[in-house]
Parts: structure tokens; sequence; C-alpha cells
């Protein structure tokens, strides 16, 4: 049953499995969640997906304002145009490796290409688009730690959305017979794992927030810590999904691009320091 919020109707009802409704709680809703504005009808995931980026972006000049940057204005612009088209294209790329019935429905209809996309290609593929720009601005400055914080906000907002989709999402994780088990839509407890992630990244938030004020860091090496942080848990939590594997690794596309990164990071934090920190080239 719709439910009126705001001037908008939601699409979707509370329910639960009939021993869960005997026992007086309700833990499953009906999946995915639509707001309704006359004839319009708006999904959930895409009103969250915007509200990530308009409210990651306007904390980030916040921030800059406040903190100040490494870079002019002209400097920071380029650097995030260089982000922004590597993002777009190694996100592409990596969640259609992730879904390949996708590249297979693609030929069909171009709109899968549009819809396949991934947060670890968005991540990695941001970090070699600014390090390119980086290269042909002739910038040698560090510069992600400004993001860091903006970037985990909007994460957080973008996997409510994911959340509100439920399983047809694809980030939605296996059946579980844990306590956290949620039916998504397909009748089916799954690991809700957008709730997870929006956990690990406000843990994420803390521990970089303590170590910036603890310790005096290398400049890039705020960013390489959440990247490290973020693409670990990844790894990790990616075994609890249903993926697609490439052999003979057993892995899906996206853990082993975790792994990837995650080597890279090891040689930038571990390498000997011949540079100043201010110049030290990480992002």
């Amino acid at each position: 049953m719709a439910k009126a919020l705001w001037g908008f109707e939601i699409g979707g009802s509370w329910g639960g499995s009939a021993a869960q409704v005997e026992m007086g709680y309700k833990l499953a809703m009906t999946f995915p969640v639509t707001f309704s504005l006359g004839a319009l009808t708006i999904p959930a995931h895409l009103i969250f997906e915007m509200l990530s980026y308009f409210l990651g972006y306007h904390y980030y000049r916040y921030l800059r304002a406040r903190q100040g940057d490494v870079l002019d204005d002209e400097g920071r612009i380029g650097v995030i145009v260089g982000g922004i088209l590597g993002a777009a294209i190694l996100s592409k790329l990596l969640g259609l490796l992730e879904h390949p019935e996708q590249l297979r429905a693609t030929q069909e209809n171009l709109a899968f290409l549009v819809a396949s996309k991934t947060i670890v290609g968005g991540l990695i593929g941001g970090l070699i688009g600014v390090e390119i720009a980086k290269k042909v601005m002739g910038i040698s400055r560090s510069t992600g730690d400004l993001f860091c914080l903006p970037i985990i906000l909007g994460m957080m907002i973008g996997r409510i959305g994911c959340f509100l989709q439920g399983a047809s999402d694809g980030t939605w994780g296996h059946p579980t017979t844990w306590p956290t088990g949620m039916d998504g839509g397909d009748g089916v407890l799954r690991h809700p794992m957008p709730l997870y992630e929006i956990g690990i990244l406000a843990l994420i938030w803390l521990l970089l927030v303590q170590l910036r004020s603890r310790l005096t860091l290398p400049e890039g090496h705020l960013f390489g810590l959440f990247m490290s942080f973020y693409l670990g848990w990844r790894l990790v939590a990616d075994f609890m999904k249903p993926n697609s594997l490439v052999m003979p690794f057993g892995l899906s596309a996206i853990q082993i691009a975790c792994l990837l990164t995650l080597t890279y990071y090891m040689w930038v934090f571990l390498r000997p320091t011949t540079r100043s920190a201010a110049n030290d080239g990480n992002t």
C-alpha cells in the first residue's frame, strides 16, 4: 500500500514472513521503492543517486573553502574533469565485466550500457583519470585528500538508493539465515549489503578523521588509506554477493581490480621516501 510523505506517494509496503508477523514485528519491505508525484513515478534509487552527487559536491566545496587547497581553481577543475572521465569509463567497463549478461543485452538495448556501473570501477578510474590529468597539466602535488570525506558522504547516500531498489539492483548479497537477512523483493532473505556498506563507510570516516587529527600524514596518504580500507572491504564483502567469477582465479572482476589497486597502494606506502611529503605523487 502506498504511503504519503511530503506530497509524494511512496510505492511499497512493509511486510514480512508469517513467522515474523506472528512474533509481532515486520522486517521485510516491498521493493523497489518509488516516489510518485502526480503521474510521474521516480525510483528512490535515482533520487538518492542524484542527492549523493549534489551533497558530496557541496560538502567538497565547503571543505575547500574552510581548509584551503594545494591547487588553484584551474588546476582543481582539470583534476576534477580527469577524475570524472576516468570514473565514467572504468565504472562502465568494470560493471560490464562484472555482469557479462548486460554486455549481451547492450547489443539489443544501449540503455544497459548506461545502467551498468560499479563504485569500485568509478574510484579506480577516477584515480587513473586524475593521475593522467596531473601529468598533462604538470602537477606534482598530491590532490586526493580533499575528496576523501565528500566521496564517503556521497557513497553512503547512494547506497541508501541501492538498498531501496532491492535485490533487483544487483548490490544485495547471497541468501542468508543471519538475523540481518531481509527480503529484497524476490521472496528470499538476503544479506542487505548496501546497509552493511553504509556502516563500514561510517567506520572508515571516523577512522580517517582520527588518523588525520593524531598523525602528520604525507600528502595523498589520507586518500590512499581511504582507498585501501574500502577496497579491502569490497575484496572480502564481494564473497557474500552473487558475482560472475573470472576463471581460473575464482574471483570476480571487481575483486581482481581491488587486489591490483591494493598492491599499488602497498607499494606507495612501503616504498622508500625519496621525495618530500609535499611531492609524494599519490593522487
